[in-house]
Formats: structure tokens, sequence, C-alpha cells
């Protein structure tokens, strides 16, 4: 068996750009009804209002919603000390579902050297920062492919 393109690593930092949380396309963050109960209990909301509130049932599986303007995710969060560049980030990061946890190591972003440069368009972390090793990078593949 040949070894992936990526058996060197590849290195990852996220910038907190909010890119890979907003929008304008429409996207679907998906999650499970253990990940959405764990969101819930973060924002001390009962599950069904925060099922009412943040979810949409695509097909058969749950999604969080975007807000309907921007198509950013709900979560996504603005902050900007005073005189400082505005940054982003997840206001549930703590308990982020697992299509979050395992960004940007994605299937479809590791299918080739170009589709990784083509998701490094968007994302200024792709190729800064840490190297993830060959085996980080596959419990992270293995994890975004359940």
């Amino acid at each position: 068996m040949t070894a992936p393109w990526y058996v060197g690593g590849l290195a990852f930092e996220c910038v907190q750009c909010g890119r890979c949380c907003a929008g304008p396309e429409e996207g679907y963050v998906w999650l499970t009804p253990r990940e959405a109960d764990a969101i819930a209990a973060f924002l001390n909301m009962p599950p069904v209002q925060f099922a009412g509130k943040y979810v949409r049932k695509v097909r058969q599986r749950y999604s969080l919603v975007e807000d309907r303007k921007s198509r950013d995710c709900a979560f996504l969060s603005r902050t900007s000390p005073e005189g400082a560049a505005v940054r982003k980030g997840c206001s549930v990061y703590a308990v982020r579902p697992l299509q979050c946890r395992t960004w940007p190591f994605w299937p479809a972003n590791l299918a080739s050297p170009q589709a990784w440069a083509l998701a490094g368009a968007r994302c200024p972390g792709i190729n800064r920062g840490p190297l993830f090793t060959y085996d980080e990078i596959e419990v992270r593949l293995t994890a975004a492919a359940i």
C-alpha cells in the first residue's frame, strides 16, 4: 500500500479568522444528539429548547443553524478588545461538535495536495504553525470520517 501524500505531516494553526464557521455559502455543522445535549448543558438550556432554537433536521441528520443573513454559524462570535483587530471564535468551543474539532483534517481536504491547497486558500491557518504528524492526522481523519 502506498503511503498517503501527507505522510510527512502537515502544518496547521488556527488564526481565529472564523472563515471555517462563516458564510456566505450555506454549510452544515453536523452534530449528534449527544453533542447537542452537551452544548445545551454548556449553555444551561433544556435540550428541547436548545434543539428548537439552534438545530435543524437535514434529511436524516442534524445540523446547527446559521444566521439567516450572514450564513455564519450561530455560535461564531466576534470579539474586538479596544484598538485590536477583530478576532472570531466559537462561543461553545469547549463542547463544539466533532466536525469542528477535526478541521482541517477532513477526508475531502486530505484527498490530494491540490485539495489541501484549495482548503488553504480559504483557511489562512493551513500550512502554518505546528506540524501535525501523520499519526495525529490519521486520528483526526478517522474521527472525521465517522
